[in-house]
């Protein structure tokens, strides 16, 4: 029993040694070429003048108000949230 055990452990052994253990390849990361932008090239030809549009009807002239002397003018101040409280120590 003993020629047993030992006998299959070393072929245990031999078994776990002969198997074909995968290689690891370490691929190289992929290089980034940026392209470095040249001299500037010559300028353009000036592009073509718009045509002149039409000028637009005069409107109708408004009556003139009467004055009245008595016109009141309120401004609001704007609205501003409070200051906050300090903190009590």
């Amino acid at each position: 029993m003993n020629h047993f055990i030992l006998t299959a452990s070393i072929i245990g052994l031999l078994s776990l040694t002969a198997c074909d253990k995968p290689t690891v390849v370490n691929v190289p990361a992929e290089t980034i070429i940026v392209p470095v932008p040249g001299p500037a090239g010559p300028a353009g030809e000036s592009g073509q003048t718009g045509a002149t549009g039409e000028t637009g009807d005069a409107g109708i002239q408004g009556e003139t108000g009467e004055a009245s002397g008595d016109t009141t003018i309120i401004i609001t101040p704007p609205e501003v949230e409070a200051a906050p409280e300090p903190l009590a120590e």
